[in-house]
């Protein structure tokens, strides 16, 4: 009687480990552990890396006054968090000079804040083709890329993205 008593008690604690192992949550995806970051975390990472290198070399061609008053005006926008209308002042800004890098850098970080991030890394590529390959803008356009590339999962791609942001700095000359 006591043999089958005790093998009577095993039963319910059996049951209850085995609904347990069943209850627990499943390992999370490499997706779900990787942590997101905001676009402004992103935009904040692009704009640092631009201002790190202005010491360096920056290279400011002359601006066509109207394209310069449509991105003020977009500046401005910004600013404010009209980012649509800052999109079509830059929109009929880079119609006026469609090969303007630092246009093509800015509309891609607006783009980000619109979430076209599919758009935003073809805008800094095309910026960084046509850009100084150098300097503040050029590391804007890798971060830009490399930022996307990380939001999208590409790890390889952001890794091989921050080693062109690297590219783009030149020492300074040593002046005595």
């Amino acid at each position: 009687m006591l043999r089958r008593t005790l093998r009577l008690s095993a039963v319910p604690v059996a049951l209850s480990v085995l609904l347990a192992a069943c209850n627990q949550p499943s390992a999370p995806s490499p997706q779900a552990t990787r942590p997101t970051r905001s676009d402004d975390q992103m935009l904040a990472s692009i704009r640092a890396a631009g201002d790190k290198e202005k010491s360096a070399i920056d290279v400011n061609p002359l601006r066509d006054p109207g394209v310069a008053a449509l991105q003020d005006a977009a500046d401005g926008d910004i600013r404010t968090g009209q980012y649509d209308a800052a999109a079509t002042k830059l929109d009929q800004a880079l119609k006026l000079s469609p090969d303007s890098p630092d246009l093509l850098q800015d509309r891609a970080e607006l783009a980000i804040h619109l979430k076209d991030y599919a758009s935003a890394e073809k805008l800094a590529h095309r910026s960084w083709e046509l850009g100084p390959k150098l300097g503040p803008l050029c590391a804007r356009n890798w971060q830009t890329i490399a930022e996307l590339r990380q939001h999208a999962g590409d790890e390889s791609g952001a890794v091989s993205a921050a080693k062109w942001v690297q590219q783009c700095h030149v020492e300074g000359l040593q002046r005595y």
